[in-house]
């Protein structure tokens, strides 16, 4: 994709304010799940001007959940959001779950429902809830949902939910497998005694190329130039247990290498 396809990607994708002001204000919210995306949640919509969320754990009970609520947020684990939906009474709420590989079939029984997946990582309750802030959202279902996106000033897109499992993918590529890109970065460096913080202002400096360029045209090294003896150096002296990831990886570069722009990296 290339620089301009990208921005006119994100153009097309993103829900514009206009399309959010159309949509009926949310007032009180209770959330199922008191972890770390329920609480941090919770938390954003706190510190930007929400009534404060009534919050619920499994072992509660949900009898009392959707009571004198205009939505149900499901902030538990994939695999129990079916049951908990389940165990919610029928209510004028909105229903809506939090996964981002899961469809709406598992709120089944709900007459409104509808799924808003945060595209950010939330290590803890504090920093997530920072990081929601702005943030992009994975949408489907009752356009209520557009509520919270635009009360956290974040963009949405709509996933269709036979894309989603597609779409979650993506995400844990960008965020699980960056940060195991980087434990394989750090095992490396720690064996001819550098630290990883030396190498963390590369990365941040590629994550800004891929940013403002997109991916194909910010790849640079030895790949990008073709340089497979600097790459057979490489594969010469790592450990036995590193070769795989380096190989794999190095692969994926040849991949993108074949997409990109031809001049000299």
């Amino acid at each position: 994709m290339s620089r301009t396809d990208h921005r006119l990607w994100a153009e097309r994708r993103s829900v514009t304010s206009a399309e959010r002001s159309a949509t009926v204000n949310v007032v009180q919210l209770h959330i199922v799940g008191a972890g770390r995306a329920g609480r941090s949640l919770a938390g954003a919509l706190v510190a930007r001007g929400w009534p404060k969320p009534l919050l619920f754990t499994r072992s509660d009970g949900c009898s009392r959940v959707g009571v004198d609520a205009d939505m149900v947020v499901i902030a538990t684990p994939d695999d129990v959001i079916g049951q908990v939906a389940a165990a919610i009474p029928a209510t004028a709420a909105v229903v809506v779950h939090l996964s981002g590989s899961r469809g709406l079939d598992e709120l089944s029984g709900h007459q409104r429902v509808g799924a808003l997946h945060p595209l950010v990582s939330m290590p803890d309750v504090e920093t997530g809830a920072q990081r929601l802030v702005g943030a992009w959202f994975a949408t489907a279902g009752d356009a209520a949902v557009e509520n919270i996106v635009s009360a956290l000033g974040g963009r949405s897109f709509a996933i269709a939910d036979g894309d989603r499992a597609r779409y979650h993918a993506a995400a844990v590529i960008a965020s699980n497998h960056l940060v195991a890109v980087l434990g394989h970065a750090q095992r490396v460096a720690e064996s001819v005694d550098v630290p990883l913080e030396a190498f963390l202002d590369l990365a941040e400096g590629s994550m800004a190329a891929v940013r403002s360029l997109g991916a194909e045209a910010a790849l640079t090294g030895p790949v990008a130039r073709g340089d497979e003896a600097t790459i057979q150096r490489h594969l010469d002296v790592l450990n036995d247990d590193e070769l795989p990831a380096y190989e794999a990886l190095a692969n994926e570069a040849r991949r993108l290498a074949q997409r990109g722009p031809t001049e000299s990296r």
